[in-house]
C-alpha cells in the first residue's frame, strides 16, 4: 500500500532518515521518529547505497491522474448543497445522472454516473431520499389531539398500575 502523502513529501522523509542513520542514530529509532516500519528505514538505505539521491527521488503517483482539479471538485461539491431545481432538474433529488450531466455541461468532462456513485462516497457523500409527508397532514391538528385526546385515552384505572412481583 502506498503512504499517505505528495511525493514529494514521501521524498523529504526518505532523505530525513538516511541523513539521521548518518548522524548515528539507529534504524529503530529513525523509524519511531518517521511513524513507519524500520524495515523501510532499511530499505531506503539499501537504495541510497545502490543510486544515491537518485535513488530517494519521488516517483510519479501511479493509476491515472484525475480528470477534475481540487477546485472543480470543490465545485461540484457546492452544487449538491443547492436543491437540483435551481439547477433546472424537475425533482427535489440528486441523481448521480443528474450530477454527472451538469458536470458535462459545466466542465466538459464526462462521467459516468457509476464511477460518480463511488466518487461521492469516497467524499462521505451518500445518497438521500426526502422525507415523504402526506398533504394532508396538519401539524396543528396533531397538537391540539395530543393535548386534549391522547391524555383521556392514555389513563389508567385506578389501582392497575404496574405491580411488582
Amino acid at each position: 500500500m502506498r503512504a499517505i502523502g505528495t511525493p514529494a513529501e514521501l521524498e523529504r522523509r526518505r532523505r530525513l532518515a538516511v541523513q539521521r542513520v548518518s548522524e548515528g542514530y539507529t534504524t529503530e529509532e529513525v523509524a519511531d521518529f518517521l511513524g513507519v516500519d524500520s524495515s523501510s528505514v532499511r530499505r531506503w538505505l539499501i537504495a541510497f547505497r545502490a543510486g544515491g539521491s537518485r535513488g530517494l527521488a519521488a516517483r510519479p503517483v501511479p493509476g491515472r491522474p484525475p480528470k477534475r482539479t481540487r477546485t472543480q471538485e470543490k465545485v461540484v461539491c457546492r452544487w449538491l448543497a443547492d436543491s437540483p431545481t435551481e439547477h433546472g432538474f424537475p425533482a427535489e433529488l440528486w441523481t448521480c445522472r443528474h450530477l454527472a450531466w451538469l458536470i458535462e455541461q459545466e466542465g466538459g468532462v464526462a462521467l459516468c454516473p457509476r464511477y460518480l456513485s463511488r466518487w461521492l462516497r469516497a467524499r462521505d457523500i451518500t445518497p438521500q431520499r426526502p422525507r415523504r409527508v402526506p398533504r394532508e397532514r396538519d401539524e396543528q391538528a396533531i397538537a391540539g389531539w395530543l393535548a386534549r385526546d391522547w391524555p383521556r385515552i392514555k389513563k389508567r384505572p385506578a389501582g392497575a398500575g404496574h405491580t411488582s412481583l
